[in-house]
């Protein structure tokens, strides 16, 4: 974990210095390529949610869940057998 870390900071340095090694006018034109590039990708998600949001029906359908074990048509008390089985076999160490 420390040679990731110490291979992770040599990198950013190296990374900086590369950074600082550029003209200033051409820091500026970078910085703001990236800043424009993040501006039309947030433009574009509200306008993503803006239109999902507008075109959307009101209506939520709600609806009761319903338990899967309990649709097998099976009663509960033999559920509780087969359970009280699997415990009994885990405890005396059957198969």
């Amino acid at each position: 974990m420390k040679k990731l870390r110490e291979n992770m900071v040599r990198y950013f340095n190296k990374l900086d210095e590369r950074w600082q090694a550029l003209p200033l006018r051409k820091q500026h034109k970078y910085t703001l390529y990236f800043f424009m590039a993040y501006l039309l990708l947030t433009a574009g998600v509200i306008f993503k949610v803006w239109y999902d949001i507008a075109t959307s029906e009101d209506s939520m359908v709600i609806g009761h869940i319903e338990n899967p074990v309990l649709k097998k048509n099976e009663s509960p008390a033999s559920l509780q057998d087969t359970l009280s089985k699997i415990l009994k076999n885990k405890i005396y160490e059957r198969k």
